[in-house]
């Protein structure tokens, strides 16, 4: 009996001894709080208004300065490519070549006498090459004045509609003033803005297309012409869009429209995770991923996209996937493969513990 009591004691005292010792491990274990990854990609259709634009969109002006004689055409009006829209008064410009003209006439009338002398040998070489400059000289001179005069002139430099005159006749501009705005008739094009937790992912952009309230159940294909790659002050990305050519009524420049991108998600989709769980570490940006089944954390390199005004982030990896485990709270204090201990989650029925 006494043998008896002796195994027992000495059995009980191993599992206080290990309890003890299991206490001790957890109590040297960090603490963590983690959260699970989420897709931010599920809605693979976006929507952004847009605006439909000319594709062509001009500026027009004269390239010399002067007195507006006359303006052509009216606003609205239809108009041909190399179509005279306005002019200037060509006086000034007219004497001033007619003036050169002479003197182009006259310096090249001994140049030219002095160049057959020299074949002859009736003369040197020096003045044979100082007749050539010379006729090189005023004849740049002269054809430069000629498009002086020439740019009294204002021509439309495509097909199109005059969108609106900004002067008018008798009044004076300067040379590159605005004087005529005018659209092309062409095909039409649609801007819109992106913020940049879409222009990040503008890869999985495959099809496109644009509605307008005037025109319903009717949808317009488009096609991509470009993004500009820097932000402007409201920080988002301007990308512009040509419209197919169809048979259904043509929107005009100016109209609101509401462009839709149907976008490819399966690749390298955005995930969402608490901004808590970003860790700036070397210029570079990682989390941290908690694997159940060893209870260790891995650190995992991350492309931030954006922050979220719900604290919140966006971002995209090779590493991790929707439904893993991060560590959102204690990244400060954790190593690289090191054990952890993740708090309880907290369950929506029974907050607080209070039951």
């Amino acid at each position: 009996m006494k043998k008896f009591n002796v195994i027992i004691g000495g059995f009980i005292l191993f599992l206080f001894t290990a309890c003890s010792h299991t206490r001790q491990e957890s109590s040297r274990l960090q603490t963590v709080k983690t959260d699970t990854v989420i897709s931010a990609a599920e809605q693979s259709i976006l929507q952004y208004p847009g605006k439909v634009k000319a594709a062509e969109d001009a500026s027009l002006s004269f390239r010399v300065s002067g007195t507006i004689r006359r303006i052509y055409v009216k606003d609205g009006a239809r108009v041909r490519k190399g179509q005279l829209l306005a002019d200037l008064d060509p006086t000034d410009y007219q004497i001033q070549l007619d003036a050169t003209e002479a003197e182009y006439l006259q310096v090249k009338s001994e140049a030219e006498r002095v160049m057959a002398l020299y074949k002859d040998g009736g003369t040197t070489p020096a003045a044979n090459d100082k007749a050539e400059y010379g006729l090189k000289q005023i004849t740049a001179k002269y054809n430069h004045h000629k498009d002086l005069l020439s740019y009294t002139r204002l021509c439309a430099p495509f097909d199109g509609y005059i969108d609106k005159h900004l002067f008018e006749p008798y009044e004076t501009v300067g040379a590159g003033m605005p004087v005529i705005t005018m659209i092309g008739d062409g095909r039409t094009e649609v801007e819109i803005n992106l913020p940049a937790a879409e222009y990040i992912r503008r890869g999985q952009f495959k099809q496109y297309y644009c509605t307008f309230d005037i025109y319903p159940d009717k949808h317009y294909s488009l096609q991509p012409l470009y993004i500009i790659p820097k932000a402007n002050a409201n920080q988002l990305y301007t990308m512009r869009l040509r419209q197919e050519d169809t048979d259904q009524p043509q929107p005009s420049p100016g109209m609101n429209t509401m462009v839709t991108i149907l976008c490819d998600t399966a690749e390298n989709a955005p995930m969402s995770i608490p901004g808590s769980a970003i860790l700036y570490e070397d210029g570079k940006t990682n989390v941290f991923l908690y694997d159940a089944a060893q209870k260790k954390v891995y650190k995992r390199n991350v492309t931030l996209i954006g922050l979220q005004t719900d604290g919140r982030a966006t971002i995209i990896s090779a590493q991790i996937k929707p439904g893993d485990l991060i560590v959102s709270s204690g990244i400060h204090h954790i190593q690289d493969g090191e054990s952890v201990m993740p708090l309880p989650a907290v369950s929506k029925t029974n907050i607080g513990g209070l039951l």
